[in-house]
């Protein structure tokens, strides 16, 4: 018989102790983790003598698809920091949120729990207010000997967690003036508002007047909060470059209101941007989807109107250059990190909450969306040592695994409450097997499930109302990657439906 691939799990109990079923779990998990880390790392986590812990680097980024150079760009974003972090760790292809708005997303990627689990499915609760003996991300690695930072937005808005961090709790998450000025862009010619449109909620129609429009940023953006969230990391990183850290760096752009300093908006030449075959100047149903897939009002931009062709492809040019801006950001801390002397032994992670549609469908947003852009994010790890460094890996995988995979890398305790996987066996190697689909949820009113949406290799497919009673989307992205045909009545397809809506039930149950 071939020797075990995972170490052997010894009871060392003491006299009266008691191993319980929730420990043993741990230790599992725990193990299996380890053995699937990069040599290098293994080393460090088994050596006799005590190795160097490593520190974290988190970056977040907000409203941002996967619209980077790295990825493809649809739109042509010019990334280069981000694009080099890439080439220098492991860039995930298929990485998908597990909801499509701000606070349910982090909430679920901070925890290791899915939506259906925190019972957060609007921006309006705090997972510690729900959870209070949870840890979060941060705090893990605060009670475990590090010191955890915070600049930016790394939890929602106004519901930061207050047993996260050593430093930073309290401070600015990117709020505040903008220092520039906002521009006029001419309308354009856009048709009548259809009849189905709904008017925009009261809370969008409050923020429409700071939120739908385009600033530009007076020179390099010293003005906005996202500058100083940078700065502060730069300082950070100086402050405590010899303890173990875990720093949360997260910048609010390109959230809306879309804007960059001008020199990143000449970047991009707005002739030249050529809007997809579904955009739509109002939200829009097309034939063969079922209504419930398309939320029939605009939450972010175009609140409440329709959108031109020509202020469409302005709005695109400014949230591209949102992107390049924050990738500039982003560049000067890991400037810093490469200064300290401190790459060498700093895991650095990139990840954003949730995607966004661009005119897709009429509809510019994420909220709502279980279509591949709205849930779609990009996620890179860089971890040193590890042998996928480099490569991109096209396995399906969830922002809840993050958790896991850090705290395992560090070496940090394991809980098997944990809904997220380790991702060190796709670090170590990006085409290993991996048989895990990725789900994403929508709820309307912050109680129920409005949808579900499961991706597997193959397939893409989202479910809405109670045992689909809504209707279903299937989309095959191989071939249809725009997502402009939908599948889910095409009889040739009646098992794959059948499969994967049994998918989506199973995941809509969990929901407490």
């Amino acid at each position: 018989m071939n020797a075990p691939l995972t170490p052997k799990i010894r009871s060392q109990k003491k006299p009266g102790s008691k191993v319980t079923r929730r420990k043993f779990l741990g230790q599992v998990v725990g193990a299996a983790a380890i053995a699937s880390l990069p040599r290098s790392l293994l080393a460090q986590t088994t050596s006799a003598k005590p190795a160097k812990k490593l520190n974290v680097l988190f970056f977040m980024s907000d409203d941002m698809r996967v619209e980077l150079g790295c990825y493809g760009s649809r739109f042509g974003a010019q990334t280069p920091h981000l694009d080099a972090l890439a080439k220098s760790g492991v860039r995930f292809d298929r990485n998908y949120c597990q909801f499509p708005l701000c606070n349910p997303s982090r909430a679920s990627l901070m925890t290791s729990r899915r939506p259906t689990k925190t019972g957060v499915l609007g921006n309006g609760v705090s997972f510690r207010s729900l959870h209070e003996d949870w840890v979060s991300l941060p705090q893990l690695f605060k009670e475990n000997g590090y010191v955890s930072l915070r600049t930016g937005k790394i939890f929602h808005g106004g519901l930061d967690d207050p047993k996260a961090w050593t430093v930073g709790y309290g401070a600015g998450e990117g709020n505040g003036g903008a220092g520039g000025h906002a521009e006029t862009v001419t309308r354009g010619e856009v048709p009548p508002q259809p009849p189905d449109v709904l008017p925009p909620l009261r809370g969008d129609i409050m923020q429409a007047p700071h939120s739908d429009q385009l600033i530009v940023l007076d020179g390099n953006g010293e003005g906005h909060p996202d500058y100083h969230t940078a700065d502060t990391a730069i300082q950070y990183i100086r402050q405590y470059k010899d303890q173990p850290f875990f720093l949360g760096c997260g910048f609010v752009k390109p959230h809306s209101p879309p804007c960059a300093p001008q020199k990143f908006l000449d970047l991009y030449d707005v002739n030249k941007i050529e809007l997809t075959p579904d955009f739509a100047a109002w939200p829009t149903v097309p034939p063969g989807f079922p209504k419930a897939a398309i939320r029939m009002l605009n939450a972010d931009l175009f609140i409440g109107r329709g959108a031109s062709v020509a202020e469409a492809k302005e709005v695109i040019r400014t949230y591209i250059a949102s992107i390049s801006w924050a990738d500039w950001n982003l560049g000067r801390v890991l400037a810093e990190l490469d200064a300290q002397g401190l790459r060498d032994n700093t895991i650095v992670v990139f990840v954003t909450d949730h995607g966004y549609q661009l005119g897709e469908k009429g509809k510019w947003s994420k909220a709502g969306s279980l279509f591949e852009m709205g849930t779609r994010v990009p996620m890179i790890m860089s971890v040193p040592g590890a042998k996928g460094n480099g490569q991109s890996c096209l396995r399906m995988v969830e922002s809840l695994d993050i958790y896991p995979t850090l705290a395992g890398l560090c070496g940090l305790p394991l809980s098997p409450d944990w809904e997220g996987k380790t991702l060190a066996p796709l670090l170590n190697d990006p085409q290993a097997g991996w048989d895990h689909p990725a789900y994403s949820v929508w709820s309307e009113d912050g109680r129920t499930l409005h949808g579900v949406a499961v991706r597997t290799e193959k397939w893409r497919y989202a479910e809405f109302g109670p045992n689909g009673q809504n209707g279903a989307m299937l989309f095959d992205p191989k071939t249809d990657p725009l997502e402009m045909k939908n599948l889910a009545d095409d009889p040739q397809y009646k098992s794959v439906c059948a499969e994967l809506s049994a998918l989506t039930r199973t995941y809509a149950a969990s929901l407490g």
